[in-house]
């Protein structure tokens, strides 16, 4: 599905951006990078992560999902769609920091270093569960459900300049790479299996779908 692809597309740039967002955190706190860069970070994130990209999966694959698949709003869709907030809150914090006028202290500069982390792991973790959970997932259920491609929309231009933005920043802050991060595919690297979903297949499988699982092991 063409919405499907793009949404993939989107995420190899923001994964990018966040860990350029990191470097520049760096950067920034060691003096070597103005507080005008971190506000343009702020707008890529705002623009295009969050307006373009979450916006277009909350209103056009998730809706699919609830509506066309009969799938549950609760669950998984309710996860990545409580990830969509819970980073945006984090991410105002970011702005509040480096919006500030006068130079950070010690308690700011600690704060602005742990919201940094706290947002790129957030938001790592939610790519990973969306690329190998959210979209193999969805497209074979939408099928089922009759529905073979879904809407989508062009950016707009401001999306297609922060699209440009963000590039641009990768570029002059070459992404960092976390290793304190713990990633990977599939419910068991999501914070929220067990607390506030029940994984995938508890949320998702319909009872011919545990059937197939039953005959597997019989297999094996």
């Amino acid at each position: 599905m063409k919405l499907i692809e793009e949404l993939r597309a989107e995420h190899e740039l923001i994964e990018a951006v966040v860990g350029a967002l990191r470097t520049w955190v760096e950067r920034y706190l060691a003096g070597a990078a103005g507080a005008d860069d971190g506000l343009r970070f702020v707008r890529f994130f705002r623009v295009y992560a969050a307006g373009l990209h979450h916006g277009r999966e909350e209103d056009l694959l998730f809706r699919a999902l609830v509506g066309s698949a009969c799938l549950p709003d609760a669950g998984p869709i309710a996860v990545l769609r409580d990830d969509h907030r819970r980073t945006d809150v984090v991410l105002s914090r970011i702005e509040a920091l480096v919006s500030s006028a006068s130079p950070l202290d010690e308690t700011r500069a600690h704060e602005l270093r742990c919201r940094a982390v706290e947002y790129s792991h957030a938001l790592w973790r939610h790519i990973d569960a969306e690329n190998s959970v959210l979209f193999p997932e969805s497209e074979p259920r939408l099928r089922r459900a009759g529905v073979f491609e879904l809407p989508t929309r062009p950016p707009t231009v401001e999306e297609d300049e922060a699209h440009d933005l963000g590039r641009a920043l990768v570029a002059a802050y070459p992404p960092l790479h976390d290793p304190e991060v713990v990633r990977g595919d599939g419910c068991v690297c999501c914070p929220a299996l067990g607390e506030s979903c029940p994984g995938l297949e508890h949320a998702w499988w319909s009872d011919s779908e545990w059937e197939e699982l039953d005959d597997h092991l019989g297999e094996g």
